[in-house]
């Protein structure tokens, strides 16, 4: 079987990987692998930090994912011959203030009714733990069980591993026979055929003539990378996540001495770095690490996440011939193992019986409404798609 998989962030290569130990034949197109939203990205897997009011569905896809990590790094490391820098330091999630320290106390109810493992601390044991927190730190959460990787070490070593199949090039369309997709095609008319084609473009899935219209939307993050003075070296030995004013903020520690700096999100279609976003972030991690501000900037960078209407991924088939595997928002790194797994299965035929509850519907494109929809003809005559998936009239499927 010769699979294509459109797309080179940590999903694409992560399916890739999957579809060779399956046995499959892949071929992986980007123009520019790598340098998506997962070359942005702070690492941290952290399930029960991610955890949020009203998405328990998702509960239960981080923690598998999780539990996933520790086989798939190791594997991955030992056939590129490359360290992922993956720590199992915990996260502090601490408060600025009192107000925060409250809105902590409700986050941690629903933490632990999910199942997860928390320790809610004074802000005098938190700077224990980190002594470079602020003494306005006014209480914390510590997650023991959380731990963090560096995704470009892992595009790296996932793109050393794959690299005699990886294409550099766009692809604009897709190519159907008798509605069944069967390979894609490029702007100046060249086409590559396959048994099976998966589209893990993330944001940029949509801009692909011939898929229907997924409910995706473009979440704007900007994330900064620091390093602390020698003298200050290391700055913090975990992972620091907070509220700040009622603002999520975090700071990733690497290491090599990194700090990965983040947690802006916005919706407004502008490509560029914004300037607030990254005064707000320095602003806000100084409150909780004031050392922050004795570092140099050694990075910026802004990226769009592909986000879904419920903020679950969006992973099934739009034809025979062809799967999606997006919508990851930004748990992306988190769900890499578990992602990967279930497009290579699904694309080679496996059944994916391990998925924890809610399986396949929980991430189906078919729990969004769709409608009917005469596509444009495709180039050999076939109609496109047979049916659209429409944002503005989104509701839950009852299958």
């Amino acid at each position: 079987m010769h699979v294509i998989v459109v797309g080179a962030g940590i999903i694409g290569l992560s399916t890739a990987w999957h579809l060779r130990r399956l046995g499959a034949g892949v071929t992986i197109i980007d123009p520019a692998p790598g340098q998506g939203a997962t070359h942005a990205a702070a690492g941290m897997l952290a399930p029960a930090a991610e955890v949020v009011w009203g998405q328990s569905p998702l509960y239960p896809l981080m923690r598998a994912s999780a539990q996933m990590y520790p086989s798939f790094a190791a594997e991955v490391a030992s056939a590129a011959g490359a360290d992922f820098g993956l720590t199992d330091s915990g996260t502090l999630v601490c408060a600025g203030d009192r107000a925060d320290l409250q809105a902590l106390r409700q986050l941690r109810t629903a933490q632990t009714a999910a199942g997860f493992t928390t320790e809610l601390i004074t802000g005098s044991r938190a700077r224990e733990l980190e002594p470079a927190l602020s003494p306005s730190v006014a209480g914390a959460v510590r997650i023991p069980d959380d731990q963090s990787i560096d995704p470009r070490r892992v595009t790296t070593a996932l793109l050393s591993v794959v690299s005699a199949t990886t294409v550099r090039r766009q692809v604009t369309r897709l190519i159907r026979r008798g509605g069944i997709t069967v390979g894609v095609g490029f702007s100046d008319g060249d086409e590559l055929t396959a048994d099976q084609v998966i589209i893990t473009a993330g944001a940029e899935a949509d801009s692909i003539t011939g898929m229907p219209a997924l409910p995706l939307r473009k979440v704007w993050g900007d994330v900064l990378r620091l390093r602390a003075p020698a003298a200050l070296t290391p700055l913090l030995h975990g992972t620091v996540r907070g509220l700040v004013n009622g603002r999520p903020v975090y700071i990733v520690a690497r290491d090599d001495g990194e700090l990965v700096l983040g947690a802006s999100s916005r919706e407004d279609g502008r490509e560029g770095t914004d300037a607030g976003a990254v005064h707000r972030l320095l602003q806000d991690g100084q409150r909780l690490v004031p050392g922050i501000l004795d570092c140099e900037i050694t990075d910026i960078t802004t990226r769009a996440r592909p986000g879904s209407p419920d903020d679950l991924p969006i992973v099934g088939r739009i034809d025979d011939g062809c799967l999606v595997s997006t919508g990851y928002f930004r748990h992306g790194i988190l769900l890499a193992p578990l992602g990967g797994r279930l497009g290579a299965e699904l694309a080679t035929g496996v059944s994916p019986d391990w998925l924890p509850a809610g399986g396949l519907d929980s991430v189906s494109p078919g729990r969004f409404s769709a409608e009917p929809h005469s596509a444009e003809p495709s180039a050999d005559g076939s109609s496109a798609v047979s049916s659209v998936l429409h944002p503005t009239t989104l509701h839950r499927s009852t299958s």
